[in-house]
């Protein structure tokens, strides 16, 4: 390993520690109430990853084991994708990078609320900059979508969005993008609407 490739290894873990230590949406939240537990960033990426899933939140599962997609929303993507939990955890290979790394907490009616958007506003530019080795990004749910996908791409439903992957993923032979409904059991309706 050169002496290049190994300062930009360690430029890049310590950007990920610095996520991990982010406390921003409870000391210094920059929208509404600070978050209502004690924070847990949860992603999941190394410099060398070549493929991204660009994802909305950790629900209280995987705040609960500080594992990303440790929940049945994590099968059905791992099933969706044809991975195993072996492929889908290497770190080497794949990066997990939600819209915010906390779980947001609950909603009234009892689903999880938005990602924070402090998290992508503080991070993501120079986390998406250091993954240079990425070639395949899966952006999954609305909020990823109008993150990744630019402006025009978010106006659409997330529906149209799904449906023109084709588009997507020839318009960067560099970087293949595929956008996912997200894999929730609140879908479950959308998903049995679109089997396709």
């Amino acid at each position: 390993m050169t002496k290049v490739k190994e300062a930009g290894d360690r430029a890049f873990d310590e950007l990920i520690a610095a996520v991990r230590d982010c406390r921003i949406c409870r000391d210094a939240p920059r929208y509404g109430e600070p978050l209502p537990q004690e924070p847990r960033p949860i992603l999941q990426a190394r410099a060398s990853a070549c493929i991204c899933i660009a994802s909305q939140a950790p629900g209280i599962r995987a705040h609960t084991s500080g594992v990303p997609f440790d929940d049945p929303s994590g099968l059905r993507l791992r099933n969706w994708l044809g991975m195993t939990d072996a492929e889908f955890y290497d770190a080497d290979r794949v990066a997990i990078v939600p819209m915010g790394f906390c779980f947001p907490g609950f909603s009234a009616s009892g689903g999880d609320l938005p990602p924070r958007r402090e998290c992508a506003e503080e991070w993501h530019e120079r986390i998406f900059a250091a993954l240079t080795q990425l070639r395949i990004l899966v952006v999954i749910g609305g909020y990823a979508h109008r993150w990744h996908l630019g402006a025009a791409v978010a106006r659409q439903s997330v529906s149209e969005i799904v449906a023109s992957w084709r588009d997507l993923h020839a318009r960067n032979e560099t970087l293949r993008v595929f956008a996912l409904p997200h894999p929730s059991w609140h879908n479950n309706l959308w998903i049995k609407r679109n089997p396709w």
